[in-house]
């Protein structure tokens, strides 16, 4: 089924927008879910992988208001911290980096093109690692000097790498995004 297809059906049955957005926008955060404990080759950089929540978080924050966007980090961070240990939460992390990108596209500083959702994503990234990092040093199991060390090597990682994979989540699900609120615009 094309766009235009869907675009069709859609405007037939007007019930059945809200029902395709929603379930288009549940099947790609569980795509991020089932992609983010993978390490498949070529996607990873020293066994550190893309974080794909974080993407699409970024994704869905960039054309929506702040409380959206920390809402949704928010959620995508409980779900991650259910898939993994819940001390340090990534909840916190992927909440700010949710509002940031809100904020930033509020303010026009970006434009919507390869580079500026790559950038994007990167300094998301390394904000999102530095808040954990954080979180790991009130915890007080590890030295600083570790957890400030291991920090920089998985905080650069994660970011080049979410940067790098960011387009293949965001162009996608933002013309879908787009394309399902044309008649709201209206």
């Amino acid at each position: 089924m094309t766009l235009r297809a869907i675009e069709n059906f859609v405007d037939t049955y007007p019930i059945a927008r809200p029902v395709l957005n929603g379930a288009v926008t549940v099947a790609s955060v569980w795509l991020c879910l089932v992609l983010l404990p993978l390490r498949l080759p070529g996607m990873e950089l020293a066994g550190i992988s893309p974080n794909w929540l974080l993407i699409w978080v970024v994704a869905w924050s960039v054309k929506r208001v702040v409380w959206q966007g920390a809402i949704a980090g928010l959620v995508l961070g409980l779900l991650q911290d259910g898939m993994t240990a819940p001390e340090p939460t990534h909840a916190i992390g992927l909440m700010i980096v949710g509002a940031l990108t809100s904020k930033l596209q509020k303010q026009k500083y970006v434009q919507e093109d390869f580079i500026s959702v790559a950038l994007i994503v990167f300094l998301m990234a390394v904000i999102s690692e530095t808040v954990t990092a954080i979180q790991f040093s009130f915890i007080g199991d590890r030295s600083l000097s570790e957890i400030w060390t291991y920090h920089q090597f998985v905080a650069l990682s994660s970011a080049i790498l979410s940067s790098l994979w960011a387009p293949v989540v965001y162009f996608p699900l933002n013309r879908w995004w787009e394309t399902m609120s044309v008649p709201e615009q209206n």
